[in-house]
This record gives structure tokens, C-alpha cells and sequence, in this order.
């Protein structure tokens, strides 16, 4: 990469903790070395609703980023860029302005309901050639990450950095947000431990992990309680029983479980709601509501139900996700600094490595239940761990 080049940076999908981190460091690294950076607000979107005869609208989606206006902002959560789960080649709606515009399209039938979507790629490119940008940093999930293996394959110099709190994007056994958001688990659950205990009842977490159950295996992990992962589906009963031991073996007369989103038993049907999101995401009804009411239908006993999700990934980062957020985004300019491209800032055994962006038709990275999680007695499998990387998995 030659000196004074154009680069822009961007945030898509759910925030969490670290990305302001990932976007100062960027800037701070590119502007010492004499290049320009913008700031595309609000994801992927825009690339896909910039009009550029528009001054508001320029305006809100695109923000110069110097070391002035991003010397404060890894001190805070959230993303300094703002944020949306816009899917370019998936638009279900084309901007208005946009109405005469010739996009492909592609119509699909689910339950009896066909939907037209609309490839706007095409424009993501005209609008990255008007902005004058050559290289690009995007961070974010699965969701966000697929869109720009898309864009990768058609040319644009792009490279990625994970983020998720769910910590399943393929390659690396670390996302920016993870660290945060099972210190915040733990932390509530400890708390919380006073309340439930006090009042002699089953108490019941729900933490995000629509595909994955790492944040719930891991918060099991250090608070040492039963977990229900999307990964296994656990036998009903056996579960509330495992519960009701525990409660009967503690002397404060409690017990606690902790259940990811997406978390199923035998015979229970996941209940979504709402419409898809640009990805095809519905939300999930409360698992932990649902499990509550098996318990007190089954037992009589008493239960607390606690929705941990969106405050694991609110306010500051932890260091760990501020370390690696720092890195990986030095990572991130080095590469595009070297001419690389198609790249991921990643963990691999426990050290720093460039992967190549994930394959979005291999989904998710999931728990390894043979090695990770013990079946019979639902919790976090704690043996043979001499030799595993730091996070204990593997990409």
C-alpha cells in the first residue's frame, strides 16, 4: 500500500465491547503513515442508502476519522460508528431514491410466503469507487463477515476482524467481546447467587448464543453450574432433576443453571418471533421463561429467571478484549499495508495469526460437545485441558 491511500472502516451486526478500540488503533496506525480514513456509519448500509447528491445523507453515513475525533473513544463500549444487519446482497428493500435502478433479484418461498430480494453489490462497488476508497476493514460476525467474503471475491482489497460475543466465527478461537461478556456473566450470577440463595429458589440465566453455547459453557465453566447449549439437545427431566439434587446437596438450599439462547430439549420446539432480520434471523422467545414454567409445572419449586444477553455487551471493554481488539487491529493494517488481501485477523493455538475470511456456507463455529461439554451430567467437561490454547478450543 503506497503512501496517502483512502481507507474505510466499518462495524456491522450487534455491538459489543472493543470495536472503538479496533477503529482508534486503525486510525492512529493509517494516519502516521499518511493515509485517510473514513468511517462508514451504520455497517453495510452504507454502502447500500449513501446518496451522494444528498448532503445530510453523505453526512450520515460517512465520518472522516483523524487521531482527534478517535482519541477518546476506546475509553467506551458500543461502536463509535454506529451499526445495522444490513445484508447488501440480500436487500429486501431498495432505497427510494434508488427506485429506477436495475438490481438482480431473487425470490424465495418459506411457509407459504414468497419474498423478492435484491442484490445491490453492484452499488456497494460504484459507492466505494465514489468515496475514493481502496482498501477496506470490516468488523463483525458471521452475518457481516459473509457480505465481505462477497465483496472479496469481487476484487475489493478487504480484510476483517472478528467480533461476537457468541465467539462462534469460523477460524479463530477468539471474537472481540467474549472476554467482557463472560466476566459480565459471571459477575451478574455471583451477585445474583445472594438473591436466589435468600429465597431458596431455582435460578435460571439466559445469556445470547443463537448457534453456539460458548458464552453459556463458559460461564458454566467458572461459576461451576449445569448449562443447556444449542449444540445438545438435554433429556427434560433428567436436567430438572440434576437441578433439584443440587438444590437439595447445597446448604443454602439454591441451585443455578445457565442457558444460551438457542439452548433445546427433547421434544421442545424452538418459538421464534418478529420478522427475519436481513440475515434471515428471528428472535427467539425466552428459553429460560420457557424452562422456568417446565419447572414449576414438574416440581412446584420456585424459580428466579434472569436475561442476562444485552448487558454482557454493554458499557467498557475488559483488558483481555481490549488487548486483543488493539492487536487485531494492527494486524488488520499491517496486512493491507503488505498488500494482502481476502484476510481475517484471527487466534490459532493461542497465538496472533491472518487467516482467510471465513466460507460463509460453513455457518457458524460450534461447540465440540465430544470434548467440550459432559453429557451426562450437563456441564462444562473440565478434564484433559494440559496442552489446549488459553480460550480451551480450537478453531
Amino acid at each position: 500500500m503506497g503512501v496517502g491511500k483512502r481507507i474505510g472502516i466499518l462495524t456491522g451486526g450487534g455491538d459489543v465491547p472493543g470495536l472503538n478500540s479496533v477503529i482508534k488503533n486503525v486510525v492512529y496506525r493509517s494516519a502516521t503513515d499518511g493515509h485517510e480514513i473514513i468511517g462508514l456509519r451504520r455497517g453495510w448500509e452504507a454502502l447500500t442508502h449513501i446518496n451522494h447528491d444528498d448532503p445530510a445523507s453523505v453526512a450520515r453515513y460517512v465520518l472522516p476519522l483523524t487521531k482527534e475525533n478517535t482519541r477518546t473513544v476506546d475509553r467506551t463500549g458500543g461502536t463509535f460508528l454506529h451499526s445495522s444487519r444490513t445484508n447488501p446482497s440480500k436487500m429486501k428493500k431498495v432505497p427510494e431514491f434508488l427506485s429506477g435502478y436495475n438490481f438482480p433479484s431473487a425470490e424465495t418461498t418459506k411457509k407459504g410466503v414468497t419474498s423478492t430480494t435484491f442484490d445491490m453489490s453492484k452499488r456497494v462497488l460504484e459507492n466505494l469507487d465514489r468515496l475514493g476508497i481502496e482498501y477496506l476493514v470490516a468488523i463483525g460476525g458471521d452475518d457481516t463477515l459473509s457480505y465481505a467474503a462477497t465483496l472479496d471475491k469481487l476484487g475489493v482489497n478487504v480484510v476483517c476482524i472478528p467480533k461476537t460475543m457468541d465467539n462462534d466465527v469460523r477460524h479463530t478461537e477468539y471474537c472481540i467481546g467474549f472476554s467482557t461478556a463472560i466476566s459480565r456473566a459471571n459477575d451478574a450470577i455471583q451477585r445474583q447467587r445472594t438473591t436466589v440463595g435468600s429465597h431458596e429458589r431455582l435460578g435460571i440465566f439466559r445469556v445470547f448464543g443463537r448457534d453456539a453455547g460458548y458464552t453459556a459453557l463458559y460461564t458454566a465453566y467458572v461459576t461451576s453450574i449445569r448449562c443447556g447449549i444449542p449444540e445438545f439437545k438435554f433429556d427434560l427431566e433428567k436436567m430438572i432433576d440434576l437441578l433439584m439434587t443440587d438444590k437439595r446437596n447445597n446448604p443454602s438450599n439454591y441451585a443455578l443453571v445457565v442457558l444460551s439462547e438457542g439452548a433445546e430439549w427433547q421434544g421442545y420446539q424452538v418459538r421464534e418471533y418478529g420478522e427475519p432480520d436481513a440475515f434471515g434471523h428471528r428472535k427467539k422467545f425466552n428459553v429460560a421463561e420457557v424452562f422456568s414454567d417446565e419447572v414449576k409445572a414438574r416440581t412446584g419449586e420456585e424459580t428466579v429467571v434472569s436475561d442476562l444477553t444485552y448487558d454482557l455487551r454493554s458499557g467498557a471493554p475488559d483488558f483481555t478484549d481490549k488487548l486483543v481488539a488493539t492487536t487485531f487491529g494492527t494486524m488488520a493494517y499491517d496486512a493491507l499495508s503488505a498488500g494482502k488481501r481476502g484476510l481475517m485477523a484471527a487466534i490459532v493455538e493461542g497465538r496472533y495469526a491472518m487467516v482467510d475470511i471465513p466460507d460463509p456456507k460453513l455457518g457458524p463455529r460450534k461447540v465440540d460437545v465430544e470434548t467440550m461439554f459432559n453429557r451426562e451430567r450437563y456441564r462444562p467437561s473440565y478434564e484433559h485441558k494440559e496442552g489446549m490454547p488459553l480460550f480451551l478450543t480450537r478453531p
